[in-house]
C-alpha cells in the first residue's frame, strides 16, 4: 500500500522547503491536503512528482514549487478572500482554504469541477464555493476579492478580473511567451495592475487568457 503520507512529506523537504517557502500556513496545508485525492485514478501514483501533472487536454495541476512559491508571494490572511481561476480537480482550493477566510473556486471545464466537487466531500473542503462558468469571466457576484491565483499559463490579464479584485489586492499568475514562463505578482492600483516578476516557471495557457490577435489588413 502506497504511503502517500510520506510522499507529501518528502514533496514538502524536497521541494517546496528547498524554494525558499517556510511559512507555516503553506507547509501545514501542504502536509495535511492529501493531493493524491486530486488527480485522475490512473496517475495517482505521480500525484507528488515535481512536475505540471496533466488533468485533462492542456489543463495541469502545477508542480508543487510553482504553487507553493505562487501561495508564499500572495501573502494570504486568515481574512482574505482568494479567488482560485481554474481551479482544475481543486487541489490549490482546498490548500488555500486552510489559509484565508473564504475561497471561490472557478471552473468551466464540466468533468475537472465534477471532479472538484468530489475531492472537496473526500477531504473536508466542502466550504470552498465552485463557480462553474468561463475562467476569464471570474465569478463578480463574489467580488471583490483580496487575492486572486490563476492556476496555468496566461499571455494576457482580462479587464474583467481588473475590476473584481480590490484597491490594493494581489494576484499571481504564470505570464507564457511561448515555452517559457515567468510568475508575476501584481497589486491592483486604481483601475490597472502593477506587475513585478518573481521567478521562472510554465504553464498551458488557460481558456480565455491568450493574447488577443492584432487585426491587419
Amino acid at each position: 500500500m502506497t504511503d502517500f503520507a510520506f510522499r507529501r512529506r518528502m514533496m514538502v523537504d524536497t521541494q517546496v522547503r528547498p524554494s525558499d517557502v517556510t511559512k507555516f500556513p503553506i507547509i501545514d496545508a501542504m502536509l495535511r491536503v492529501p493531493r493524491e485525492e486530486f488527480v485522475p485514478d490512473e496517475k495517482v501514483e505521480a500525484a507528488y512528482v515535481g512536475e505540471n501533472l496533466v488533468l485533462d487536454d492542456d489543463r495541469v495541476l502545477l508542480e508543487p514549487r510553482t504553487l507553493a512559491k505562487m501561495i508564499d508571494a500572495l501573502g494570504i490572511t486568515d481574512s482574505d478572500l482568494v479567488l482560485d481561476i481554474g481551479c482544475g480537480s481543486g487541489y490549490s482550493s482546498a490548500l488555500l482554504l486552510r489559509m484565508a477566510q473564504a475561497v471561490v473556486a472557478v471552473e468551466e471545464n464540466a468533468d475537472l469541477a465534477d471532479a472538484a466537487e468530489t475531492a472537496f466531500s473526500r477531504t473536508g473542503a466542502e466550504t470552498v464555493v465552485l463557480h462553474r462558468g468561463p475562467l476569464a469571466d471570474g465569478a463578480k457576484e463574489h467580488a471583490p476579492y483580496d487575492v486572486m491565483l490563476l492556476q496555468g499559463g496566461i499571455e494576457e490579464f482580462p479587464e474583467a478580473l481588473v475590476a473584481q479584485l480590490r484597491e490594493g489586492g494581489r494576484v499571481a499568475a504564470v505570464f507564457m511567451h511561448g515555452a517559457l514562463g515567468v510568475v508575476r505578482l501584481g497589486i491592483r492600483k486604481d483601475d490597472h495592475i502593477v506587475w513585478r516578476d518573481i521567478f521562472n516557471a510554465a504553464a498551458p495557457v488557460l481558456p480565455g487568457f491568450e493574447k488577443s490577435q492584432a487585426f491587419s489588413l
